[in-house]
C-alpha cells in the first residue's frame, strides 16, 4: 500500500487562479488519504465547509514598531517551520516563486533538508515580477533551490527559462477543473434574469487589472451588440479597472446591456448561462476561466497571448486572436452567435476537451507522481483515463 503523505500547501489565499487551483489540489489530495495542511495568513476562499484531513495554519505578524512594512515573509518562513516540525510535514508545496518559495528556503534551513519543496510557477511571479532587475536573483534562487518545479503552461515554461537563464528541469502540470463542479448547469431561471428575451449573452470574469484589458472586453461587446442588438454582457469581478470599465459602459450607451454582478463565489453556475466568455488579456500564463467555462460547455473568444492557445484549441472550442484585435474578436464571436450548428458542435467541444485533458483525477495524480518522486519514493501512480 502507497504511504500517504503529510503534505503543507501555501498560497494566495483571497485572490487569483493560483489560489484557487491550489486550493482545489489540496482538496482533492485531502479525498485520497493525503493529510493537507495549508499555511496561509487566511482562510483560503475555496476551502470551504469542514474537510476530513484538511488543517489550517494561520500566519500571525508581528506589529512590531521598527518594522516600517509587517515582514509577512519571515513570518510565514517561520510558520512554515513551526508546522513542518509539529505536524511531521513531508513536503512543503508553495504557489508562486516569491515570496512563497522564498520563505519554503528559509524554512529548509532551519529544519534542515530532509525537508522537501515543491514549487509551482503560475505567472505573475514570471511575467511580471521577473522583468524587475532587483528581484531577478531574487526569483532565480527561489526556483533553483526548490527540490522540484512545476508550471501551468509549457509558454510560462519558456518564459522562465528565457528571462532568469533556468536551465533545471520545471514539470508541466496544467491547470484543471473538477468535474464533479464544472459541468453544464440547467439554471434557464437564472438566465431569464438577464436575458428575459432570449438575448445571447457575453461574460468576462477576471480580476479587473491593466492586463486583463477590460476596455477590449467592451469593445468587443460594442461591436458585437452593433450588429447583434439582441445581446448583453456580464461582468463578474472587482478591480482597479472596473471604473474605468463602466466610464467607457455609459459614453457607449450601453449602461442598460451591461450587468456587473461583482465577486461572485459560484462561478460554476454563473458561467452556465453564458453563451461565450471574453478573453483578450494581454498576459495570461494559462487562463484557469477559460477552462472553467470550457467545462460548462462555453467557448471562449480570446487573444494569442501566453498559455491561452494550449487552452482553447482555435477553430474548434473558440476563437483566438492578435491581442487588441476587437474587430477580429468580435467578427468571431459574431459568427459563432449567428451559427446554432457552428455553436452547438463548438459546444461539445469544450465539454469534451475539458473533461478529457484537464480533468481533476489526471493533473492530482501528476502532481502525486511529482511529490514521490521529490521525496524518493518508488511507487508506481497510474495515469487515470478520464472519461466525458
Amino acid at each position: 500500500m502507497t504511504r500517504k503523505l503529510k503534505i503543507g500547501i501555501t498560497c494566495y489565499p483571497s485572490l487569483g487562479g493560483s489560489g484557487v487551483v491550489a486550493t482545489e489540489l489540496g482538496k482533492l489530495l485531502a479525498e485520497k488519504g493525503h493529510e493537507i495542511h495549508f499555511i496561509t495568513h487566511s482562510v483560503p476562499f475555496r476551502l470551504g465547509k469542514f474537510h476530513k484531513n484538511i488543517f489550517y495554519h494561520e500566519v500571525e505578524v508581528n506589529d512590531y514598531y521598527v518594522f516600517r512594512y509587517p515582514p509577512y515573509d519571515l513570518a510565514l518562513a517561520s510558520k512554515m517551520a513551526q508546522v513542518v516540525q509539529m505536524q511531521e510535514l513531508d513536503l512543503l508545496h508553495v504557489h508562486y516563486a516569491v515570496p512563497h518559495a522564498i520563505c519554503a528556503y528559509l524554512a529548509k534551513q532551519m529544519v534542515g533538508n530532509q525537508l522537501k519543496t515543491v514549487t509551482t510557477l503560475h505567472g505573475t511571479d514570471i511575467t511580471v515580477l521577473a522583468q524587475d532587475e532587483s528581484l531577478k536573483d531574487l526569483i532565480r534562487l527561489a526556483i533553483n533551490s526548490s527540490d522540484s518545479v512545476t508550471a501551468v503552461s509549457a509558454d510560462l515554461i519558456n518564459e522562465t527559462r528565457e528571462l532568469l537563464d533556468i536551465t533545471r528541469e520545471i514539470d508541466l502540470t496544467y491547470n484543471f477543473v473538477d468535474k464533479r463542479i464544472y459541468y453544464p448547469r440547467e439554471c434557464q431561471s437564472l438566465k431569464a434574469d438577464y436575458a428575459p428575451n432570449g438575448e445571447k449573452l457575453l461574460m468576462h470574469i477576471s480580476n479587473f487589472r491593466p492586463v486583463k484589458r477590460i476596455s477590449d472586453v467592451v469593445d468587443v461587446f460594442a461591436r458585437v451588440e452593433k450588429a447583434m442588438p439582441d445581446t448583453k454582457l456580464l461582468l463578474v469581478g472587482e478591480g482597479p479597472e472596473l471604473t474605468k470599465a463602466q466610464c467607457q459602459i455609459n459614453k457607449l450607451g450601453l449602461e442598460n446591456k451591461v450587468h456587473f454582478l461583482g465577486k461572485q463565489d459560484d462561478v460554476a453556475q454563473i458561467i452556465s448561462i453564458a453563451d461565450l466568455m471574453l478573453l483578450p488579456s494581454e498576459k495570461e500564463s494559462f487562463g484557469l476561466v477559460a477552462l472553467e467555462a470550457m467545462a460548462c460547455g462555453v467557448p471562449t473568444i480570446g487573444s494569442m497571448a501566453g498559455g491561452i492557445p494550449e487552452l482553447v484549441t482555435h477553430g474548434k472550442t473558440g476563437f483566438l486572436s492578435p491581442i487588441g484585435d476587437t474587430k477580429s474578436m468580435a467578427e468571431n464571436a459574431i459568427k459563432l452567435l449567428s451559427d446554432p450548428d457552428m455553436f452547438r458542435q463548438f459546444r461539445e467541444a469544450c465539454i469534451q476537451r475539458a473533461r478529457l485533458e484537464f480533468c481533476n483525477d489526471l493533473i492530482t495524480a501528476q502532481y502525486e507522481q511529482i511529490y514521490y518522486r521529490t521525496l524518493g519514493i518508488e511507487v508506481d501512480i497510474p495515469m487515470p483515463v478520464c472519461s466525458e
